[in-house]
């Protein structure tokens, strides 16, 4: 594969434009196809952002011969099947986080890929900033002797609660954990592996989904994780890793484009990176890149991290006692 690689989104709503707009930032990727449940929002997706095929349905979409790769940016509880979809016609695939709503799907889209020879990643976008790059390296070199402790908060305010709006509807998978949990949830995942213990505390929306989480992580050695999410409210989004040799300080927002600090008893070195666009183009670059060499997983975000993760949000959700329709 040495031409564009040929993206077709599955999804009309805000991470799909952004992904979209992202995309026009790469000369060796365009947007060919968009898919929608209705014509009409594939029709006015297509006009903003060029793209030449616009699809009423998801199994129109994944029929399209032009399209080499699958972006699936449906509401959470339809990520399972639209990938599956995009599986089975043998697009390669890349699934919006969080993958699925439980460990259970996830499982069964990996099995699925993996049995049919398709690629398969989830949308953690920001495994692939420059910033996280840089940081994955320095914690390769041990430069920050045993790590210790990891903290990260993702919080917005979306305020008043709106029981029509997606992030409240429990039927559409809402609530603070699966929005915005899954981003530190993920980030300790990604500096600590999979915690051996966890403890959650959650208070509830009026709609019954969880308006705040907090969850301590704790691993072998004796490492805590600290993560807080909430849609209550905006919080100072930022990240720290510490260890026994010096800590990195990463400045808001720490799942965005951003910079950061290493801090060491001898220095304190700085890691700053311009920011164009929102931060999505690095991962569809990865997928690029992955398809090109023949590669059907991503070694940055794997899908037996992928799993990993579902197992802890599933966790996560039992202690604090939430469940979506059909589970």
């Amino acid at each position: 594969m040495t031409d564009a690689i040929r993206w077709g989104i599955i999804g009309t709503g805000n991470i799909a434009s952004t992904f979209a707009r992202d995309l026009q930032l790469l000369d060796d990727a365009e947007l060919v196809a968009v898919g929608s449940r209705q014509k009409s929002s594939a029709d006015d997706f297509g006009d903003r952002f060029g793209a030449p095929h616009r699809h009423p349905s998801y199994e129109s979409l994944v029929g399209d011969r032009d399209v080499d790769v699958v972006y699936v940016s449906t509401p959470h509880p339809g990520h399972h099947d639209a990938a599956l979809l995009a599986i089975e016609a043998g697009k390669a695939v890349l699934v919006e986080k969080p993958f699925t709503l439980n460990r259970s799907e996830a499982l069964d889209l990996i099995a699925a890929a993996r049995a049919r020879g398709t690629f398969l990643m989830e949308a953690m976008w920001t495994r692939f900033l420059p910033h996280m790059r840089r940081i994955r390296e320095l914690l390769t070199s041990e430069v920050l002797g045993d790590i210790r402790t990891v903290t990260a908060d993702h919080g917005q305010r979306f305020l008043p609660p709106d029981p029509t709006s997606r992030l409240y509807d429990r039927d559409l998978g809402g609530g603070a954990l699966l929005d915005l949990g899954i981003y530190p949830v993920s980030f300790a995942s990604y500096v600590l592996g999979p915690p051996t213990r966890l403890t959650a505390v959650s208070d509830p929306t009026e709609t019954g989904v969880d308006a705040q989480t907090s969850i301590v992580t704790q691993y072998d050695g004796g490492a805590h994780g600290v993560l807080t999410t909430t849609l209550g409210a905006e919080t100072a989004n930022v990240a720290t890793i510490v260890g026994t040799e010096g800590r990195i300080e990463i400045d808001r927002i720490w799942y965005q484009p951003t910079s950061f600090r290493l801090v060491r008893k001898s220095a304190v070195e700085h890691f700053a990176q311009p920011r164009i666009g929102q931060g999505l183009r690095y991962q569809a670059a990865e997928v690029g890149r992955l398809l090109r060499e023949g590669r059907l997983e991503s070694d940055v975000m794997s899908l037996d991290e992928t799993l990993s993760i579902m197992a802890t949000m599933d966790e996560i959700r039992r202690q604090i006692g939430l469940s979506y329709p059909g589970e």
